[in-house]
């Protein structure tokens, strides 16, 4: 009985480590950042037989056999779409700024979306604002409503638009709503989505978790973008869920989120309705392309432009992690940005360090309090090399800064739903605008001053006093940023 045990031990030793070193091998062998390969084998060798698990649930963008062959199929009609709005007057290709002509060429070779002009932009700076005016909008609508949000939470101002929904659905607008199983997992056991349904709208659970589907997708591969797109007329999209802050994680600690919506007329409306068409596609296999921008319409001379630039599983890797490095290389007076989650990859890392170091003056405004401990010790570990280079960053005490900008020169910003970690930039469903309108980025920069105002700026000095149980808390989460 010894032996057979004995047998059966070595046995079991020899076929984990032979595991081990399978995913040893497919880690290498994946072209990806080698920091991210050296976290994921720290993970493996650290953590036995967890870490292996912890590998095949999170360490590979796997969208899925069913929906990675739907996007496959996709990309060629959409880019398409995407291409014909080269032909429209909006695309102004000889008349587009210094900052944005070198985006509109990456993103038109990359997807073939250009930037377009002609469009009307409201800056909302609260949640409030921003819920009123789209019930507002809903409350007009007239042939169809789509929206996609990462997180529905029932509440407040949140439960007026799904009651302004119900009420739209009653007078025969079609309306499609696509949320993130994860984020909206709350609503989704709601009242709320059955008495949706019951009203005829189309409620779609985006990326469904299921411990069925556990070794079959990655699970944190999430839907990210939060749009409204009413009649192709009108849309919405930037930082805030649909949430009424007042009712939404209350006991977290960190108070309330601050968030921003743009809300957007024009030419650049269809191309947000492309991009939830893309996701509703996605996840559901029914393909409703909008109609093209109407084409034949007077351009003002000074109608600045926007470029739409998604990203996530199916369209180009990276697009608006480049497109974020490319606006600040151009930078040459200053760089603002806010973001909630500050894990940077290496590129990303160096770029902001790099932009402080030819003398463009770099702003850093994150939140003081955040709702995820392990990013918030992960972020820190990037302050010293940040401050030595003449970074200055800022930490909001007014609440959670949820807002994801970036102003470059007071003339061009990003707005959208990016955040600066990993997990946005490489993974998510995300999309960005970006926006070179000097009254619109005024607007934007105001905004942002208005954070500084209630935020601490750190000291180089007085950072480089902070504790040792600081600093290796700060390491520790360090090594695990690639994958945060």
């Amino acid at each position: 009985m010894d032996k057979v045990y004995h047998f059966f031990t070595l046995a079991m030793i020899g076929l984990y480590w032979l595991l081990v070193a399978g995913v040893t091998f497919r880690v290498v062998l994946k072209r990806r950042a080698v920091s991210v390969s050296l976290a994921w084998l720290m993970v493996i060798y650290i953590i036995p037989i967890v870490g292996v698990v912890c590998y095949f649930l999170f360490g590979e963008l796997n969208l899925g056999r069913k929906r990675a062959e739907r996007a496959k199929m996709m990309f060629n009609p959409f880019g398409e779409w995407f291409y014909l709005l080269n032909n429209c007057n909006a695309h102004k290709r000889d008349g587009l700024g210094t900052h944005i002509s070198k985006i509109d060429r990456l993103c038109n070779n990359r997807m073939g979306i250009p930037a377009l002009v002609g469009n009307e932009l409201q800056l909302h700076t609260t949640p409030q604002e921003s819920l009123l005016s789209v019930i507002n909008d809903i409350k007009q609508a007239k042939h169809s409503i789509r929206m996609v949000f990462y997180i529905w939470h029932p509440g407040g101002l949140a439960d007026s638009v799904a009651a302004a929904l119900i009420q739209a659905r009653k007078r025969d607008v079609q309306v499609k709503v696509l949320l993130d199983s994860a984020g909206s997992v709350t609503f989704f056991r709601s009242h709320w989505a059955k008495m949706m349904r019951d009203a005829g709208i189309e409620l779609v659970e985006g990326l469904e978790v299921s411990p069925w589907r556990l070794f079959l997708r990655r699970l944190d591969l999430r839907q990210h973008r939060k749009i409204v797109v009413i009649d192709d007329e009108v849309a919405y999209t930037g930082s805030m869920n649909m949430v009424d802050p007042a009712y939404f994680k209350q006991n977290s600690g960190v108070g309330q989120w601050i968030d921003i919506m743009v809300r957007v007329e024009g030419p650049t409306v269809n191309v947000l309705s492309a991009i939830h068409g893309w996701d509703w596609e996605v996840e559901t296999g029914d393909r409703q392309l909008p109609a093209l921008p109407e084409c034949d319409i007077n351009i003002p001379d000074d109608s600045k432009p926007i470029q739409v630039v998604p990203s996530g599983p199916g369209m180009p890797d990276q697009l608006i992690g480049q497109v974020l490095k490319l606006a600040m290389h151009q930078a040459e007076q200053s760089v603002r940005i806010t973001t909630p989650y500050f894990v940077p990859s290496a590129d990303l890392l160096d770029t902001i360090k790099t932009t402080a170091q030819r003398g463009v003056k770099v702003d850093l405004i994150i939140p003081k309090h955040n709702d995820s401990l392990m990013v918030q010790w992960a972020s820190r570990a990037f302050y010293s090399d940040l401050l030595s280079c003449g970074v200055n960053i800022y930490e909001f005490d007014g609440g959670l800064l949820h807002t994801k900008s970036v102003v470059i020169d007071n003339l061009f910003c990003l707005v959208g739903t990016v955040n600066m970690d990993m997990r946005s930039l490489w993974l998510n469903f995300e999309v960005t605008l970006a926006v070179e309108d000097p009254s619109f980025t005024y607007q934007m920069y105001q905004l942002q001053t208005e954070y500084i105002e209630q935020s601490e700026l750190l000291s180089h000095n007085q950072w480089e006093k902070r504790s040792l149980y600081h600093r290796f808390f700060e390491r520790v989460f360090y090594l695990f940023n690639p994958l945060l």
